[in-house]
Parts: structure tokens; C-alpha cells; sequence
């Protein structure tokens, strides 16, 4: 789960352009989303708000695995006992899931929903899980399991107990597809938060691009840096509120899959993409893969960058990222 740590800057008057921006806040997906959109008639700003929160609403119940009668579902209660035929856009969904764990060795992986939760990160844990116990909990684990037939658009987990989730690209996705429905609705431009995963199209009215503060995790009061974002996705994950101390080390919430153990050395990963789908994904694997290697992979991915911050305040970007650091 990411604490957000991303702000909307607009800097303008609304009141002073033929369009205005319209907002609206709620609670989708479990999460809170912020839907904005830009408009010359004002009148029809409700009717494309709602048309997104339709779209998240039928995205969330395509994904849902709380949701017993939603597909996933159905292929988690099928683990190990047959395949199930499922809608193109699911099967589509868990088909480039599968080419981002194979893009980063496997630290972003659906099927971590197996895994048993054997950490807490809620001050109750006063010593490290046993060696046996973090090697059992990911024993179901493995994205090299889940088994697509694209003949046939079945999704088959290979081993009983196994499930599948989306809760590292879910509210990406939902993000990515609100703004494609509003964009073919004629909206002109817009911002779809869904709670810091974000993708956001066109200018504002004043003719500028929509602009992002990242806060700084090591004070929340301030900001580090703000950068423009044209025609594309920013997701941020942070892990500076949840994590856990043992032998002066410091571990954080997310957990690498392949392991059982937490990640560490990084506070906050920025991902810039073309989608929210994309970016979330890869902001989480960053924080598994390390800054190293979470740079090299996103150095290699076009219209792709990355901004992280290590545990010790450093501040690490991709080859083609420009900052304005505040001063």
C-alpha cells in the first residue's frame, strides 16, 4: 500500500479563461480519487465526472478479488484445478503483468497475493520473523505459474492455493482508462488521481502544463522539487510512515515477492510514464530491485524516468530527468 506523497500544483485563476476546471473527490477502489476535468461548458463538467466514475467503478469490478462473482475471483478459486475463459481486457490486464515481471526479475509479481502476511507494520512486531517461517510465506509465489492460453483466453494458476492480485496496478489502470473514455468524450484536458496514482492530458486554461509537487519524505511540510507533465502518468510510492527497525535496520512495507523480505534503503520512488498502469507497477519494483538496478531498468524503457530518494536523504534520477529543486 504507498502513502502518497505527490501535490497538484495549479497556478492560475480559473475565473480568468473561457474554460474553468471543475474537481470532484470521493471514494473509489477503497482509496481516494480526485477526478478534475477542463471545460468551456461548465454545465457538462458533472456528466464527464460521473462518466469516470462509471469507468473506475466497472474497472474495479473486473479486478476485484474481493468481489466473488468478479473473474479474478473465479481463477483464484480455480488454482490448481482448471483454467478459466475470461474477458479480453482481464486477460490483457494479467498479459503485460506478466511482461513487467518478467522486466524486473520478478520483484513486481500479481501472484504475491499468495503470500502469507507474517509482518506487521503496525508497531506490534518486537523481532524478526524466523528464517523458515519468511521462506514458507512466499512458497505459493510466482508469476512463472500463471499459465495463459491465448487461443483459448483462459487463465490457469498451476498450483492449489495460489491467487492473483492487482492492488500494485489496479488504480493505474483505472486512472489510464478514465482519461481514455473523458478524451474520446472530446474533454480537452484533465487529471485523473486516483490517490497519487495519476495520469493526467492537455494544458490547463491558461495554456501551461499541469505541474506536480513531490514532497520531500523526510519533511512533509515541504516540497523538494516541481516538475511539468505533459500528456502522461506520475505514481509515487513512499514507505517513510510503514516499516519496522531490527538490528538498527531499517525495513519498509513492501516486500519483495521472491523473498519474503522487506525492501530497504529507499523512502520514495517517483515513476514518470506514459501510463498509470506502467508507472505504478514500476514504482513499487523499484523499491524491491534497489536504486541501482531500478534506474538501469527504467534507463532502458522509452519515456520512462524515475526519481528516488534513498534512506539517507539522497536523491538519485534517471539519465533524462530534469529537477527544479527547491531552494
Amino acid at each position: 500500500m504507498k502513502n502518497i506523497v505527490i501535490t497538484i500544483v495549479i497556478l492560475l485563476s480559473v475565473h480568468s479563461y473561457s474554460q474553468e476546471i471543475c474537481k470532484r473527490a470521493l471514494t473509489l477502489m477503497g482509496s481516494r480519487f480526485e477526478i478534475t476535468v477542463v471545460a468551456s461548458d461548465h454545465s457538462k463538467t458533472d456528466i464527464y465526472i460521473d462518466l469516470a466514475i462509471e469507468e473506475i467503478r466497472r474497472i474495479e469490478k473486473l479486478i476485484s478479488s474481493w468481489d466473488e462473482n468478479s473473474q479474478t475471483s473465479e481463477i483464484n478459486r480455480n488454482a490448481g484445478i482448471r483454467p478459466i475463459k475470461v474477458d479480453q481486457e482481464l486477460f490483457d490486464i494479467i498479459n503485460r503483468s506478466l511482461k513487467i515481471s518478467r522486466l524486473t526479475d520478478g520483484a513486481f509479481d500479481i501472484s504475491y497475493a499468495s503470500m502469507d502476511k507474517i509482518w506487521k507494520f503496525d508497531g506490534s512486531m518486537s523481532s524478526m520473523p524466523l528464517k523458515e517461517t519468511i521462506k514458507k510465506s512466499v512458497l505459493k509465489v510466482g508469476y512463472e505459474n500463471i499459465v495463459l492460453n491465448t487461443e483459448r483466453n483462459t487463465v490457469f494458476l498451476k498450483h492449489p492455493g495460489m491467487k492473483i492480485g492487482f492492488g500494485a496496478i489496479g488504480k493505474g489502470y483505472a486512472a489510464d482508462m478514465a482519461k481514455k473514455l473523458l478524451v474520446q468524450k472530446g474533454v480537452s484536458a484533465g487529471i485523473i488521481n486516483a490517490s497519487g496514482d495519476m495520469n493526467t492530458w492537455g494544458k490547463q486554461p491558461n495554456g501551461s502544463d499541469w505541474k506536480v509537487a513531490i514532497t520531500n519524505p523526510l519533511d512533509k511540510s515541504k516540497a523538494f522539487a516541481l516538475l511539468p507533465i505533459k500528456e502522461g502518468a506520475v505514481v509515487t510510492s513512499g514507505n517513510y510512515e510503514k516499516f519496522v527497525v531490527f538490528n538498527d535496520k531499517r525495513y519498509s512495507h513492501i516486500i519483495d515477492p521472491r523473498t519474503g523480505y522487506p525492501s530497504f534503503g529507499i523512502i520514495s520512488v517517483s515513476v514518470f510514464a506514459p501510463k498509470a498502469e506502467l508507472a505504478d507497477a514500476l514504482a513499487t519494483s523499484i523499491f524491491v530491485m534497489g536504486k541501482e538496478t531500478g534506474i538501469n531498468r527504467v534507463n532502458q524503457l522509452p519515456k520512462v524516468e524515475c526519481i528516488i530518494i534513498d534512506d539517507k536523504g539522497g536523491i538519485h534520477t534517471s539519465a533524462n530527468i530534469k529537477i527544479d529543486m527547491y531552494r
